[in-house]
């Protein structure tokens, strides 16, 4: 004998939300990794030193004046080592007096080397200088 369907019984639909809680929060997690690679600098990588206090800056005129362990200075995005700052520093300043320079010193750096590029810098004029680190936490 076979069943028949009863139509008159109506039975509210069940929504299973578990699936839709794990789809979520791949897609979370899916963006936060991604905006993470998004927003660092394009810039040399080098080591850097920890600190407590480290804040990202997001402002768009940011230059970056990378110092290695060998002491090499790289202005910005170069691929070669810059051996002369100064005109460079006067003309990104000269387009806008708020740009910032952060220094991304290696740590096994020299204490001079970093000194000798922020010297350069308060020379010709900048005045948002900052040293870049990484989050202490996050080692």
């Amino acid at each position: 004998m076979k069943h028949k369907r009863d139509f008159h019984s109506l039975k509210a639909p069940s929504v299973i939300i578990i699936p839709m809680i794990d789809i979520m929060l791949f897609l979370l997690v899916f963006f936060m990794i991604s905006t993470i690679y998004m927003v660092q600098l394009n810039t040399l990588p080098v080591n850097l030193p920890a600190a407590a206090a480290v804040q990202r800056e997001s402002r768009p005129a940011i230059i970056s004046v990378t110092v290695t362990k060998d002491g090499n200075v790289f202005y910005d995005k170069d691929q070669k080592p810059s051996v002369v700052l100064s005109p460079r520093i006067r003309q990104d300043l000269a387009k806008n007096r708020e740009t910032i320079f952060v220094i991304r010193g290696d740590r096994k750096t020299s204490y001079e080397s970093i000194t000798r590029v922020l010297d350069t810098l308060k020379q010709c004029g900048a005045k948002h200088v900052s040293l870049a680190a990484e989050d202490k936490k996050a080692n």
